[in-house]
């Protein structure tokens, strides 16, 4: 299986008390933490505010809700909107940071639903991958591509180091969370990130396991890397749904199936998310933050 990647259910806002959706003014930082997820995180809270962002990239996939979790100030994005309508390769990633940089985010969670390709790494196992591949074909993931935007600011062509694209200390936080809640998170692994919509075919996912992969999803580039152009610290908790069409036998996954799997263990998934939310530093010393490390992007970064 190769999920889209939809966390939370689904994206339709549901429960809390959703306000009508205003622009977002500038001055104070409105959050501080994002989750890029579905609305099974973020609907049952009491108080959520609903806002709209511009960008020079478009719009994000959604509206931001804001909430309060563990005392911090979170921003909640649905990843492929509401109502799930935004295949992986159509949603605007750059946007979508973009929005969570400009109203003060500055560390990001992002979980997400993906097939297993070692037989260990069954239904229901949480992941915290250290590394990615890439192996998407049409997505656009960088902001220092050197073109000029709609605005009329042109970036500059930046190279920043991906070598470990995920924070290590949201992925230290994020496996002590699991594991207070009895879940025994796998430390590290590979994520493969394929193209979609469609699921692998048996040649593909067993090319993949033969690699040495750990999971295969389809939304996890390139939010680490425009995260890292960013310098905001990014976190992915990767929640196996089923194996991969190569790693088991019969028809293969369905649609029907990560959706039920996904179901069962939402909630679960929550409230490790909530508990990293309430862990993660206040202050940041981890290399993320420094990503740019002096190099003049030719851009403005919200």
């Amino acid at each position: 299986m190769n999920s889209t990647g939809s966390s939370g259910g689904s994206d339709s806002v549901s429960g809390g008390s959703a306000s009508e959706a205003v622009t977002v003014p500038t001055g104070e930082p409105l959050a501080e933490i994002g989750v890029i997820g579905g609305s099974g995180f973020y609907a049952f809270l009491d108080d959520v505010t609903e806002i709209t962002v511009d960008t020079p990239y478009g719009p994000p996939s959604d509206a931001l809700f804001l909430g309060e979790v563990a005392g911090r100030r979170v921003a909640f994005l649905p990843r492929h909107g509401r109502g799930h309508h935004l295949t992986p390769a159509r949603i605007n990633y750059r946007a979508n940071l973009w929005a969570l940089r400009s109203v003060g985010v500055r560390q990001v969670l992002g979980p997400c639903a993906v097939g297993g390709l070692r037989p260990e790494y069954g239904p229901g196992t949480l992941l915290v991958p250290d590394q990615l591949v890439d192996r998407t074909r049409s997505r656009v993931g960088t902001y220092f591509d050197g073109e000029t935007r709609p605005d009329g600011q042109r970036s500059r062509v930046v190279h920043v180091s991906l070598a470990d694209p995920y924070c290590p200390a949201g992925r230290r936080v994020a496996l002590d969370a699991a594991r207070g809640r009895d879940w025994d998170a796998v430390d590290g692994g590979t994520m493969c990130v394929i193209e979609g919509p469609r699921f692998s075919t048996r040649a593909e996912s067993r090319w993949h396991a033969a690699q040495g992969w750990s999971v295969v999803g389809m939304t996890g580039h390139p939010e680490a890397a425009l995260a890292r152009e960013l310098e905001l610290c990014y976190t992915s908790l990767a929640l196996v749904t089923d194996l991969d069409a190569g790693a088991e036998a019969g028809e293969g996954v369905s649609h029907a199936e990560v959706l039920e799997v996904f179901g069962r263990n939402v909630g679960r998934l929550r409230d490790v998310l909530f508990d990293v939310v309430g862990r993660l530093p206040e202050r940041r010393d981890c290399l993320c933050a420094s990503a740019l490390a002096g190099q003049d992007p030719g851009i403005a970064l919200p």
